[in-house]
C-alpha cells in the first residue's frame, strides 16, 4: 500500500519542519507548505489523504482555506486536521463548521503528532479507498425510466463509475447492474449520470446495498495489495 500522503500547511517554519519531520519517520508522504495561497493553488491540483492546516496564517486565514478545500474538485471529502493554539469552545465549533475533521492543540511535540497520526490514519486510507478508481471491463445493463440499455465498464469505485453507455444524459437516475469479474458477484445500484462525454460516461451511486459496496470495497483493498 502506498504511503499516507499529507500536506502540511503551517507558516511557523519551526512547527512545519517538525511535523514534516515526525510523519515521514512514520513513513508518510509530506508536502510542507509554508504559504496558505500557495497551499489553496495546490489542492485545487492534486489529490491528498489528509491535510494538517494551521488556523493563525497571514495571507489566508485557515478557517477560509478550509472552507475552499471543501469547495475543490480534488479534496472536498481529504480529512483535515486543524491545528490552533485557541482551546475556546467556539473557536472548535468554527473549525468543525467550517469543514475540519480532527482538532490539535499547540504546542505540539513529537508524542502529539505521533498520536494524531495514528489516530487519523485509519480515517485517511478509507477516504482514499473511497476515491480509488479500479480499472474493470465488464459488461454493464442501464435502466433509465422504461428503457434498458448495455454498455461496458470502464473502472469502479465506491463511489460510483466510469462507463461506455449510449444516449445517457446528465442528471438523469439509472439503475446499472453489472459482475464484479473477479468473483462474479452481481452489483445492482442506483445512481445518477453526473457527466457525459464522447467515450464515457461518469455514474455517481445514489444508493446501493451494503452487501454490494462491501463487494466493491473488498476489490480495491484487493488492488492495492497488488
Amino acid at each position: 500500500m502506498a504511503a499516507v500522503k499529507l500536506l502540511l500547511v503551517e507558516d511557523d517554519i519551526a512547527s512545519l519542519e517538525l511535523m514534516a519531520e515526525v510523519f515521514t519517520t512514520l513513513e508518510a508522504d509530506v508536502r510542507p507548505i509554508s504559504d496558505s495561497e500557495n497551499a489553496l493553488r495546490i489542492v485545487n491540483q492534486e489529490k491528498f489523504d489528509g491535510i494538517v492546516l494551521d488556523l493563525e496564517m497571514p495571507k489566508l486565514h485557515g478557517f477560509e482555506l478550509a472552507r475552499k478545500i471543501r469547495e475543490s474538485s480534488w479534496n472536498k471529502l481529504t480529512p483535515i486536521v486543524i491545528v490552533t493554539g485557541h482551546d475556546e469552545r467556539e473557536t472548535m465549533q468554527r473549525a468543525f463548521a467550517t469543514g475540519a475533521t480532527f482538532f490539535l492543540q499547540k504546542p505540539v511535540d513529537k508524542q502529539k503528532l505521533k498520536n494524531l497520526f495514528r489516530t487519523v490514519r485509519g480515517t485517511m486510507l478509507e477516504n482514499r479507498r473511497r476515491a480509488a478508481r479500479v480499472p474493470m471491463q465488464t459488461e454493464v445493463s442501464c435502466q433509465i425510466g422504461g428503457r434498458t440499455v448495455r454498455g461496458r465498464t470502464w473502472n469502479l469505485s465506491q463511489g460510483g463509475m466510469q462507463l461506455e453507455v449510449e444516449d445517457l444524459k446528465p442528471g438523469e437516475s439509472v439503475r446499472v447492474s453489472f459482475r464484479l469479474p473477479s468473483s462474479m458477484v452481481e452489483i445492482d445500484a442506483i445512481g445518477k449520470v453526473v457527466w457525459v462525454k464522447a467515450e464515457r460516461q461518469g455514474i455517481q451511486f445514489t444508493r446501493i446495498s451494503a452487501q454490494s459496496e462491501a463487494e466493491i470495497r473488498k476489490l480495491i483493498v484487493q488492488d492495492e495489495k497488488v
